[in-house]
């Protein structure tokens, strides 16, 4: 467990500083109803470039930070607990089976103002919109990587995705999803399916009009244009993302305060984890996700100046995250075709060792399955691998490789970052495995773009990869293994499943447990089918992480949750301002 864990979990505590410097143009410009404070622009950083933020292709969670600050849908997350809470829809009805669901659409919602809209001027979001962004998610495209979330699960979507193949978008979108009026939109499922509100809350889920998509088309990725507190008013890719307040949201506070209370947010994208914590101490940033590795130690022990009274000029936030880091295998090819190469593989790894000394105790050992710790899942009920020389090496014999014999050299494949903990871990991994199998594993860093075009298209046999949560729920997780989604060829990409793991009986009963209302009962198929999963050797599971942040102290309602779910609605500073950069 990390040591950090020990001082914070889902609570803030004050830490000493290192000599940071206030800013004297960062005030307040307005005090409203129940103390709250207007104004100022919240800074953060980014040490990974994002690719898109078009909804069908925000696939890295640096993109679904941004994102979310610009798009709603018809559901959103509680930025505490998680939980489902209104977005656009105001209400929503459920029939008894859980097959349809009906979406009461908020009236006088409009779109932020651009040149795709004749003047310039957003117009009122209606029903009619969700329909079409919704179908473009089953449109047949490679650029299209969201079609897993409504694939056998809506009604019509399949054969909408087959009759898009061509190129052609038949009348009448995906039959499941009708516009009943202005206001109201229905969704009818092939079967029943409680954890449909999910899937709503996801990104791909996300409104945003048609006039963007033909005036954008691949352009779109840079031009986001939605309904929420903040809109786009300067992108640079590689240096800078600045969003603006949206002054015409359609939200309110509980004291009828209008959202947001910033005047803007600025993401930036310094690669030196290093040169962003030292930025944030400076006064330069006022967060920090995550932190370097070998800097822990450090905060540590201004942890233990400031409870000796020392100042107090920022918190540190520590939760449990719904995120697992694993390595992946591909189970077409060799030597990873073999069972018992990914069981010696799995067995081979000192996971509390990874977890105690490289990363400082940033984590938990995944001695269990793909699924990491989540409220009513029985995790501890998964039982994983421990490490065990012995059992290793009987693996690698029972494969034809004993003490390594004959094995072929491969390359683990990672992409450099996540700080330094991808290299790191990955050079660990490799001394483990030569030292206890016998055999020669070489490093290959390449840049995540092109990582995840390897890996996809099956040029990938051993891999560094993890899931954070797109939603709270274990299916999220174990949909990553599912065989539906494991195309004919080798070389057509796989966005889901890329270890091209198939298990008629992990199917079955993932199955069995998407259709099941009951919570109880569907939470211990999940469990069933994780230990599926973990039987088959189908991943490498490492760790499960940890989210830690660094938030200047005058920063207000911003707290942490499971996934880094990001809403900068209700956030503010309780006496600095700064004015957006246009």
């Amino acid at each position: 467990m990390k040591k950090l864990a020990y001082l914070l979990i889902s609570a803030a505590i004050v830490l000493s500083s290192c000599g940071g410097d206030k800013k004297e143009d960062n005030k307040n410009t307005a005090i409203a109803k129940g103390g709250v404070k207007y104004g100022g622009v919240f800074k953060m950083n980014e040490t990974e470039d994002f690719k898109s933020l078009y909804p069908l292709n925000v696939t890295m969670s640096l993109e679904q930070r941004i994102a979310n600050q610009v798009y709603e849908g018809l559901v959103k997350l509680n930025q505490e607990d998680l939980s489902i809470v209104a977005g656009l829809a105001e209400k929503w009805d459920v029939n008894e089976d859980a097959t349809s669901y009906t979406f009461h659409i908020r009236k006088g919602v409009m779109f932020h103002d651009n040149d795709c809209f004749e003047g310039g001027k957003g117009r009122e979001v209606k029903a009619q919109d969700f329909k079409y962004c919704m179908d473009r998610i089953a449109i047949s495209d490679p650029s299209n990587q969201m079609y897993w979330l409504f694939k056998d699960k809506v009604k019509g979507a399949n054969e909408y995705h087959d009759a898009t193949k061509d190129g052609k978008t038949p009348e009448g979108g995906i039959s499941g999803i009708t516009v009943v009026d202005d206001y109201t939109l229905k969704i009818d499922l092939n079967y029943s399916f409680a954890g449909f509100l999910n899937i709503a809350s996801h990104a791909a889920c996300y409104v945003y009009p048609k006039e963007a998509v033909e005036k954008y088309g691949a352009d779109i990725r840079v031009n986001p244009i939605g309904t929420g507190a903040f809109k786009v008013n300067k992108i640079k890719e590689g240096e800078t993302v600045i969003l603006g307040r949206n002054e015409n949201y359609w939200k309110s506070d509980e004291f009828g305060n209008k959202l947001p209370y910033l005047d803007g947010l600025k993401f930036l994208f310094n690669k030196e984890k290093k040169a962003e914590l030292l930025e944030f101490k400076k006064g330069n940033l006022d967060m920090v996700f995550r932190l370097p590795l070998e800097m822990i130690n450090d905060v540590v022990g201004e942890l233990d100046d400031a409870k000796k009274g020392g100042n107090r000029p920022y918190v540190m936030q520590v939760v449990p995250a719904l995120s697992v880091y694993y390595l992946g295998m591909q189970h077409k090819l060799p030597p990873f075709d073999n069972v018992d190469v990914r069981k010696a593989f799995n067995y081979a790894i000192d996971r509390e060792s990874i977890v105690t000394y490289t990363l400082q105790g940033e984590g938990r050992a995944a001695t269990h399955g793909i699924v990491p710790p989540f409220k009513g899942y029985d995790f501890e009920g998964v039982k994983g691998y421990e490490f065990s020389v012995e059992k290793a090496k009987e693996h690698m014999a029972n494969a034809g490789y004993a003490n390594g014999n004959g094995f072929p050299e491969i390359t683990l494949q990672i992409n450099p970052g996540g700080g330094d903990r991808n290299v790191q871990i990955a050079e660990v991994v490799q001394k483990m495995l030569n030292e206890n199998l016998g055999i020669n594993i070489k490093i290959e860093q390449m840049q995540f773009a092109q990582h995840l075009e390897n890996l996809e298209t099956g040029k990938a046999n051993f891999w560094r990869a993890g899931w954070i949560a797109d939603y709270p729920d274990p299916e999220n997780f174990l949909n990553l293994l599912y065989g539906g989604h494991v195309p004919a060829e080798l070389s057509t990409k796989a966005y889901i499943n890329p270890m091209r793991y198939q298990s008629t009986s992990f199917d079955s009963i993932f199955d069995a447990a998407l259709r099941e209302v009951d919570d109880a009962k569907r939470f211990e198929l999940f469990r069933q089918a994780d230990q599926k999963s973990v039987d088959d050797a189908a991943i490498m599971p490492i760790f499960y992480d940890e989210n830690t942040r660094l938030i200047q102290v005058y920063v207000k309602n911003f707290p942490s949750n499971a996934m880094e779910y990001r809403d900068m609605s209700e956030v503010y500073f309780d006496h600095e301002e700064e004015e957006v950069t246009k």
